[in-house]
């Protein structure tokens, strides 16, 4: 009886451990993607210094109109996301790199970009401002003229548009262009008189200099398009993402959240 009693106890142990070992979560693919014995985990990275876009709030977690987007998209579509913030500069990179999944994160989307990352529909269009302080006297017409020293943000389509329309053509020497890697850094550059303006995306430049003793003083009509970033031939991955955008803009959470980052 009490050998009978044993092996029974061992078959069951031998049991318990094949069926555990058959619960084990699933780790992250060649891909990036991580994935649970159900649902995709994707990584999102942002610019973690793009209010209103995207942005670290005060507790440490990921805000902003494109955050909130894209986890609505996510929670609508069936998959889960995490957010990681990636300085801008290497953003591309990180993505290329399968560090991450995609960039959801007001990226513009350029001709020299398309080379590199396959989009998404575009998803919002925006200019680029410039920003002076308020007693400076700098009007849009030095900034045109290459008399100003101008700071932006690394990596930026800013930067590619100082390049491109005052650098490259001689209206403004190569050393006045100051580049750093984060909007904040130029904003305190401009507030310290280290440059004279800066150029930035409206809505961004617009949040940026809340409460501080700088202003608008032009708008550049760039007109640029926002859209979604991912790996070039994740085919799957960008119809999903079409299909949640589409989804998101006919829904009432679209206006609700231009209305609450002040995007109207």
């Amino acid at each position: 009886m009490e050998r009978w009693y044993m092996s029974v106890i061992a078959l069951l142990l031998i049991g318990f451990v094949i069926i555990a070992g058959c619960t084990t979560t699933l780790p992250a693919n060649e891909s990036g993607l991580e994935e649970t014995d159900t649902t995709s985990v994707y990584i999102v990275g942002i610019d973690g210094d793009y209010a209103p876009y995207s942005y670290i709030d005060r507790d440490g977690n990921p805000a902003g109109f494109d955050v909130e987007s894209i986890e609505w998209i996510a929670d609508e579509m069936g998959f889960q996301v995490k957010i990681q913030p990636v300085e801008w500069n290497r953003i591309i990179p990180a993505l290329l790199e399968k560090e991450i999944d995609m960039i959801y994160s007001g990226m513009s989307i350029t001709d020299e970009r398309r080379e590199l990352v396959g989009f998404s529909k575009p998803y919002w269009t925006a200019n680029q401002s410039i920003a002076v302080r308020n007693e400076s006297g700098i009007a849009i017409d030095d900034i045109m003229e290459g008399k100003a020293v101008i700071g932006t943000e690394r990596g930026s389509t800013a930067a590619a548009w100082i390049e491109d329309t005052l650098v490259y053509t001689g209206k403004m020497p190569a050393e006045n262009l100051a580049l750093y890697g984060n909007i904040s850094l130029a904003i305190n550059a401009l507030e310290e008189e280290h440059v004279d303006a800066v150029i930035f995306d409206l809505p961004v430049l617009k949040e940026a200099i809340l409460e501080r003793p700088l202003m608008i003083v032009g708008i550049l009509k760039t007109s640029e398009r926002y859209g979604i970033a991912v790996r070039k031939g994740d085919a799957e991955l960008l119809e999903t993402l079409n299909e949640g955008l589409d989804r998101l803009m006919d829904s009432p959470e679209w206006q609700e959240l231009i209305e609450k980052y002040k995007l109207a």
